[in-house]
């Protein structure tokens, strides 16, 4: 009879643990994973050296790499990679980084757009709306063309432009404290001046390849991505989905209006600046690895919304692996689409993403207020 209370204890932990945890978000979470999967296998398929997807399967999953630890720490941590095999070292050095990257790309966007929407109270909300892909990628801009010296530490100075461009939003929209609607309209103001400048930074740039490589920035591109942009991506997007998923109690409670978050006891301006730091913070991290891609932040809340609803316990973890699937599958058509030429996979995703709207806009009388 002792054992009885210590095991409904233990129950009731579970349940408040793990009991939002729901069939649609399992086979949101199962189907994300397939199609990632998939489409990364498809990636890593082709190219000068081609391979069947069985070939490929087997390369990426190769046991003298999976099990090695001086592999492992060779790509992940730098260092001299050793003895594999051709096409495991083809899968693994040139084609492996750029779907990893690609993953943590829409997996930071995806949250870092889900955060914007419950901070602002708005689904219309993103990193590009809120201004944060305008100023992370104007100071990218213009290490590339003018501070040229600076590239090694390009995360850093996309992290402090979105930064800096969201705390313009925030002085602008701060009168007596900040609404959502004055965030919002903001950041459109902000985003549209930023975008200008950037447009102007293009004159002053008299190498072609700078040119090309800043255009490639501002439209979002995972070519040529290697090993240094995991390891430069990696850390930041553990730290910001981490606090993503402990911080998803707060983002409920904002979504209930401000005054009842008053009632209920947060203090709502502090709690609504440390959320968008966490947002600015994945999206930086995102912006640096790949450039401005578009349209992930918007969307993938929304589909996921769609699916599993409003609850950002499962709203995050739902963002978590649809993000990816998103990014990664577009990279793939971006890729293949035009073969042998790789267009940017921002294109696509604005090729996706516009549509989608479209659809949306048809079909809720009400886009907008969550």
């Amino acid at each position: 009879m002792a054992s009885e209370p210590a095991t409904d204890s233990a129950r009731s932990a579970r349940e408040r643990w793990l009991g939002w945890i729901d069939g649609s978000l399992l086979t949101l979470v199962v189907a994300s994973v397939a199609i990632t999967v998939v489409a990364g296998l498809l990636q890593v398929s082709f190219g000068a050296y081609s391979m069947s997807i069985a070939q490929a399967w087997q390369a990426v999953f190769n046991p003298d790499v999976l099990l090695n630890p001086q592999a492992l720490e060779a790509f992940f941590l730098g260092g001299e990679i050793p003895e594999m095999g051709r096409r495991s070292l083809i899968v693994w050095n040139i084609r492996l980084p750029r779907v990893l990257v690609g993953a943590f790309v829409g997996m930071n966007l995806a949250v870092s757009g889900a955060i914007f929407q419950a901070v602002t109270r708005n689904e219309l909300a993103s990193p590009f709306i809120l201004g944060v892909s305008s100023g992370a990628g104007l100071m990218i801009l213009l290490t590339l063309v003018v501070f040229s010296g600076l590239s090694a530490v390009l995360p850093l100075i996309a992290a402090i432009g979105g930064a800096i461009a969201f705390l313009i939003v925030y002085l602008i929209a701060w009168k007596n404290g900040t609404s959502p609607i004055r965030l919002v309209l903001a950041g459109v103001i902000v985003s549209t001046v930023f975008g200008s400048l950037q447009t102007g930074i293009f004159f002053f740039a008299d190498d072609l390849g700078v040119v090309q490589s800043a255009i490639a920035w501002t439209t979002g591109s995972l070519t040529g991505t290697d090993w240094e942009q995991v390891r430069m991506i990696l850390p930041w997007t553990v730290v910001s989905m981490a606090l993503a998923l402990v911080s998803a109690r707060q983002l409920n409670v904002l979504l209930l209006g401000e005054s009842t978050a008053r009632s209920l006891g947060m203090s709502v301006e502090k709690v609504r600046f440390a959320l968008s730091g966490v947002a600015v913070l994945a999206a930086a991290a995102s912006i640096a690895a790949a450039g401005i891609v578009g349209f992930v932040g918007l969307i993938v809340p929304h589909m996921v919304r769609n699916i599993v609803g409003s609850d950002y316990k499962k709203l995050v973890v739902g963002c978590l692996f649809v993000g990816p699937a998103l990014m990664v599958a577009a990279d793939v058509g971006a890729r293949l689409l035009l073969s042998p030429v790789q267009i940017p996979v921002g294109i696509v995703t604005g090729l996706i993403g516009g549509p989608y709207f479209l659809y949306l806009m048809r079909k809720q009388d009400s886009l907008g207020a969550i």
